[in-house]
């Protein structure tokens, strides 16, 4: 099997089930608990915490980026997280304002919770997007003002892979005089790029980089207050109440005894992630022996070129260029629309020689309609159903793309002169 889907979710390494084992058979103490057992869990899991740090590109040295300006709070993954920092932020700043921005193309892990608080009376402003899913900077700044408690923009997007330009985020809300908190979905760009140091609230996942599906973290920044214009107060994230109550576990912020092994297996991804060296950089391959992000980018390239050389007609959704630069795509996505066909049949057609591929978000394939995405980056109903999403791994090889080229060409082909004779 070619599997090209790991935007949807990742084998997990053999690494990480292989500690997971081991703390289900063997270190399965209660971190809560005072004996010894207990006592390795809790070593285990505060040794996680640094691993999802590193991943995220905060050292353990001082400035905003140092991993002791952080908090990480597990969770049971990226929707999780999110919920916990878009309606903790709106409980603990709604007295300083109830204006909430986002984008019209984040995950319905945010665009679900903000649609809720709209019922509850906040105001909501969704940011429409240029044809290359990059927010328009000018509703941004015009959004943005002296009661906007949240700013929620994903770091990555997960159908098309643009790197959406959040390190402008808190300068806009600075300068706008807004009071609140930047909320970063940064479930597909964690442990494949460095994550945004001046965020408040991070939300990342475990099984985007073959971690156990069931885990994730809100990475909560102690760093300073920042005071509203007019407001006369100072808030900072870490300010954002409970999201489970109950024994007090995750300091307080997540009840519930934590899920050791799904922790332990996030942990592992995350320090495999960590020895992979920057997109472009010099290190090909990280410790463990799997493709870095810079391996990855080449086989996008090399798929896109194929894909183009085979196929007419076709209308490329992602950014062109790979890189971490706002407006560049995540080495590891590339959504393609083939004109004239319909992706879920290619989707089928693929699965019969053993390839697996998308048409779009797995969050909300279950779901009728087609991609707010596209949509928003204004794609026609037809263009739409034609788009294929193809996202790489570590696990993924050079050779598989060829195969993947000339299948890809083979049922594009098929499905056009079929719909001739219709």
């Amino acid at each position: 099997m070619i599997y090209l889907d790991n935007s949807a979710t990742t084998r997990q390494y053999d690494e990480v089930t292989d500690v997971m084992i081991q703390a289900m058979k063997e270190d399965y103490g209660n971190p809560s608990s005072l004996y010894q057992m207990g006592v390795d869990a809790e070593k285990a899991v505060k040794a996680a915490r640094r691993q999802v740090l590193e991943a995220a590109g905060f050292t353990a040295g001082a400035g905003a980026s140092g991993a002791g300006n952080w908090d990480v709070v597990f969770t049971s993954g990226g929707t999780e997280a999110d919920n916990m920092a878009i309606f903790g932020a709106a409980k603990a700043l709604r007295r300083l304002g109830n204006r909430i921005v986002t984008t019209a193309v984040e995950h319905p892990a945010v665009l679900e919770c903000c649609k809720s608080l709209e019922a509850d009376g906040f105001e909501v402003i969704r940011i429409g997007v240029d044809h290359n899913c990059l927010p328009l900077i000018d509703q941004l700044r015009a959004a943005v003002n002296d009661r906007t408690i949240l700013v929620s923009m994903m770091h990555v997007n997960n159908e098309v892979g643009t790197v959406m330009p959040v390190g402008l985020i808190k300068e806009i809300m600075e300068q706008n005089g807004a009071p609140g908190l930047f909320h970063c979905d940064a479930v597909q760009s964690f442990g494949k790029m460095p994550l945004p140091t001046d965020a408040d609230l991070i939300a990342v996942s475990g099984h985007k980089i073959h971690g156990p599906k069931g885990s994730g973290a809100l990475l909560i920044s102690k760093g300073k207050a920042v005071s509203g214009k007019g407001s006369g107060a100072a808030v900072k994230a870490s300010n954002i109440p409970a999201f489970i109550v109950g024994g007090g576990q995750e300091s307080g912020r997540r009840s519930g005894t934590e899920n050791v092994p799904a922790i332990i297996g996030l942990g592992c991804a995350a320090q495999i992630a960590a020895a992979d060296g920057k997109v472009g950089g010099s290190t090909n391959v990280d410790s463990a022996g799997y493709l870095a992000m810079a391996d990855i980018a080449e086989m996008r390239q090399k798929l896109l070129d194929g894909l183009c050389s085979k196929i007419d007609n076709i209308e490329i959704n992602s950014p062109l260029e790979a890189g971490t630069v706002p407006g560049q795509c995540c080495p590891s996505v590339l959504n393609i629309n083939f004109k004239g066909t319909r992706g879920e049949v290619i989707l089928h057609t693929l699965e019969q020689e053993g390839i697996c591929v998308s048409t779009g978000s797995a969050c909300s394939s279950n779901k009728k309609g087609q991609s707010h995405v596209l949509e928003a980056m204004g794609r026609s109903s037809k263009d739409i159903e034609g788009a294929i999403r193809f996202s790489l791994g570590r696990l993924n090889s050079p050779e598989e793309v060829d195969t993947v080229v000339e299948a890809v060409a083979r049922a594009v082909g098929r499905f056009r002169r079929l719909g001739s004779f219709r």
